[in-house]
Order: C-alpha cells, then structure tokens, then sequence
C-alpha cells in the first residue's frame, strides 16, 4: 500500500507469463491496484474479471507507440495516477554475434530497449507532476555479464543498464526511483516462449555461441531461480524506505557478479600505469 494509506497502482508490461503474470497476482493479492498489459489482451482478461475494482486489462505493444500512449491515457483516466511501473515486456535471441541477423536483431531492440524508452518516457510526465513513484526495469545478469552465444540479447540488458543508471540520477530529485531487477537464470518460460535461436548457424561457433542453443533446449524448466520469490523480492524492494539502485536476483547471478568483479580488479591493477599514462602531465 501507498504511504498515503490507498492502494498504489501498478502498471506491468508483458505481464502475460513470467514474472509479470506472477507480478501482477501477487500485487493484487496485497490490495494494490494492478493494469497488466500484454499483447493478446484476452491473456490477463481474467485478471480484471476476478479483480474489477482494481485490475485493468489493456492491450499493449510496447514497440507500438499509438498502443502506448493509449494504455497510458487509459490508466490515468481510471485511475489518475500510477506508483509502480513494471518493464517487464522483452525475449532473447540466442545465436552468435555473427548468426543474428538484422531481422532478428532488431524487433529484440525494439522491445527490450525502444520498447522501455517509450512506455518510461509516456509516464514520465505524470510521475514528475506527481513528484513520487517507482520505475522497475527488468535487466538480468546478462546486464552485467556477458557470455558467448546470448550477446546480442545481453546488449540490450547492458543498454537497460546504462539508461537505467542515468535516469534514475535525472529523477531521484524528483522523488522518483529506480530499481534494476537483474536475475539469473529462473524457471519462467524465458528459455521457451521467450526466447528464440538464430536460424543461421555457423560451425566454427559449435564450441562457444553454440552451447546456448544447448542451454535453451536442456535447462528450460530445470533453472533454479524461482519466480516467486523474485516477484515477492520486488514487492519489497517497492515497499523499502531506501531500495536499492540494482537488485541481483539468484544465487547464480551473485557468484558471476563476484567472479566479473574480482577479474575485472586484477585486470584494472595489473595494466593501472598504462591507464594512469594515458593523460597529459599535470603540468601542462
């Protein structure tokens, strides 16, 4: 609930399946006011028939810009504000970075990045007036780290990053926040339905890039995150006094950020002359 005692209201992208389908039941759950949007609209109807007071239903593409502004308009219209926006909309493609094609490439831009960019920025008008309010973007561990043969997903996550960092910067004198949501893998349908392999394929990429198409087709099911606990760890992270910049989801996704960190020091110490080199003398 809302410091002011009403139920806040949340607007969740992609809330079909995943996090978002269990996201927006569990919010709901709590009280709070839920519009989940998906691209097939009759996927959360049931939601708003089971919750008609406090759930809203809409239809939304976020690489669609007419769609976003209309679910926006709505939403306010209805409820006349919102507290919580979810980007949760986005899939991967697995394929090296040479296998990905445009036309595979670019419809991944246009949800995880474009996709974000344009629902933030329809709310942003209104979360400034506000002058209050909860951004979570959905990045994973593949925001941070990044391996062979799911690259050109994880640059869109290291893009969501990079936006992220700096607009909640922008907004925090606002009363505004952010929060990164970054986990490792979970048992959602991620490596199914969200995701998709790059038709072509290259044989000097069998031992690298590869094992991706490998991981998509062995894992799926079987990850060890589990979704409920990483939509219940963001309901905390909404209800915390002082949530944090970026929240690692999975025991998983620790160990890797710990494992960059620590190489990445070494690296950083070991060619630290060079770096330190690189400017004019101070004298000058």
């Amino acid at each position: 609930m809302a410091e002011t005692g009403k139920p806040r209201v949340w607007f969740i992208t992609g809330s079909s399946t995943g996090f978002g389908r269990l996201l927006a039941e569990e919010v709901l759950k709590t009280g709070d006011v839920v519009v989940a949007t998906a691209r097939k609209v009759e996927q959360v109807a049931d939601l708003e028939v089971q919750y008609p007071e406090r759930a809203l239903a809409l239809a939304l593409d976020v690489t669609n810009q007419q769609q976003v502004n209309a679910a926006v308009a709505k939403t306010l219209e209805r409820f006349g504000r919102v507290d919580v926006l979810v980007n949760n909309a986005g899939y991967g493609v697995a394929g090296a970075i040479e296998e990905v094609s445009d036309t595979e490439l670019r419809p991944m831009y246009e949800a995880n990045v474009f996709g974000l960019l344009r629902v933030t920025r329809a709310f942003l008008p209104q979360l400034r007036k506000q002058r209050s309010g909860h951004i979570l973007n959905l990045s994973s561990i593949g925001g941070l780290t990044a391996g062979p043969g799911w690259g050109l997903y994880q640059s869109t996550k290291f893009a969501v990053e990079g936006l992220s960092e700096a607009l909640a910067q922008e907004i925090a004198p606002l009363g505004i926040r952010v929060t990164i949501i970054e986990p490792g893998p979970f048992r959602t349908d991620f490596l199914g339905r969200s995701s998709q392999e790059a038709t072509k394929k290259i044989e000097d990429y069998h031992s690298t890039a590869d094992n991706a198409r490998l991981y998509r087709s062995e894992q799926d099911g079987k990850q060890p995150g589990d979704p409920l606990k990483a939509v219940q760890a963001m309901i905390q992270v909404v209800d915390s006094p002082n949530p944090p910049l970026r929240l690692l989801l999975g025991a998983s996704a620790l160990k890797r950020v710990k494992q960059k960190i620590e190489t990445w020091q070494k690296e950083i110490t070991a060619w630290e002359p060079v770096t330190v080199g690189a400017d004019f003398p101070e004298s000058q």
